[in-house]
């Protein structure tokens, strides 16, 4: 069934189109999301206390990254409370109501594969690898809004210089951390568990692919991705994977979740494209989440790249329509 946008996007427009492409499966398993999410709840009690979820901290030493953009930055409260994270259920209210008892201590990355010194790293260690920035980037999610974030990181060309790839590595694969029990909410979303991306080796060495550790001053919050994850600013929201726990090079193009889901429609790249549509969204324009008492601010021009023109020479010959 074809399914037009509207002039104008509402909450109701911006539905992930894994929601309500999935609706009969996300009511065949009501009665068990149902059970799951009443055993998690349960959980504490099993252990004699109240669970309690990791909390933001300041982080301290943080330099500024000079190459930010002087745009606005959106409101930290609607960047924390209207977005994506499947795991945690798929309405954007999801995420912030869900994660709350989310322990992300203690908390490893396995650095795998194709590469000479694989590893295990503390996040404590991975941390602090290297000095670490806020780079206010802008970002375009493939369903029409935008948004402009404080994160806190460094350049992952950190951790692939330390892993020393092989000759053999051309991409890098990412895994999401994911346990049913703990994320029972994530079932009925139409799509399969653990999230996994991927890019190309030299994707992954250009200095604004960010492994993030905070945003906003503090460290991640739950529903954003925490305590580390990937920002990839030139690409749409979904490449940049949440709550990370491996790191693995490899010879071949990886499966990533969206583009198992719908090939036709979500490619490997997810380069941001004005002239690309994503069925039933139009990528011409984007809505900015912005302040104030509406959630968006007026339509304006989406740029290639999301503006991030440095990366243009990554993709120079390619058919960017036909490597969407």
């Amino acid at each position: 069934m074809l399914i037009k946008p509207k002039p104008d996007l509402t909450y109701a427009d911006v539905t992930p189109r894994g929601l309500y492409m999935g609706r009969r499966n996300f009511l065949l398993g009501a009665l068990t999301t149902y059970g799951a999410v009443t055993a998690y709840k349960r959980l504490p009690s099993l252990f004699g206390g109240k669970a309690k979820g990791s909390v933001p901290v300041p982080i301290q030493g943080v330099q500024k990254w000079p190459g930010s953009t002087t745009e606005p930055v959106t409101p930290v409260e609607k960047v924390t409370h209207y977005n994506n994270f499947y795991e945690f259920g798929s309405d954007k209210s999801d995420p912030a109501r869900n994660s709350g008892n989310f322990l992300t201590t203690p908390w490893s990355v396995s650095v795998e594969g194709e590469c000479e010194k694989p590893r295990k790293y503390p996040i404590d260690e991975m941390m602090h690898l290297a000095p670490l920035e806020e780079r206010i980037y802008r970002h375009r999610c493939v369903e029409g809004w935008s948004l402009v974030v404080p994160w806190i990181g460094y350049s992952l060309s950190t951790i692939v210089k330390l892993a020393q790839p092989t000759s053999k590595a051309r991409y890098v694969a990412f895994e999401s951390y994911y346990n049913s029990i703990v994320m029972p909410w994530a079932t009925g979303t139409g799509i399969e568990f653990p999230y996994v991306e991927g890019l190309r080796l030299d994707e992954a060495m250009h200095p604004l692919t960010l492994l993030c550790f905070g945003m906003y001053g503090d460290t991640l919050y739950n529903q954003d991705g925490a305590p580390v994850r990937m920002i990839l600013p030139w690409k749409y929201g979904y490449k940049s994977v949440k709550s990370l726990v491996k790191i693995r090079f490899v010879k071949s193009m990886p499966p990533t979740t969206w583009n198992n889901y719908a090939p036709n429609e979500y490619g490997f790249y997810s380069n941001v494209n004005p002239g690309v549509d994503t069925v039933p969204w139009s990528q011409a324009e984007e809505m900015r989440i912005g302040p104030g008492l509406g959630l968006f601010n007026a339509k304006i021009p989406t740029r290639l790249f999301n503006g991030y023109n440095e990366v243009a020479s990554l993709y120079a010959g390619m058919n960017l329509r036909k490597y969407y």
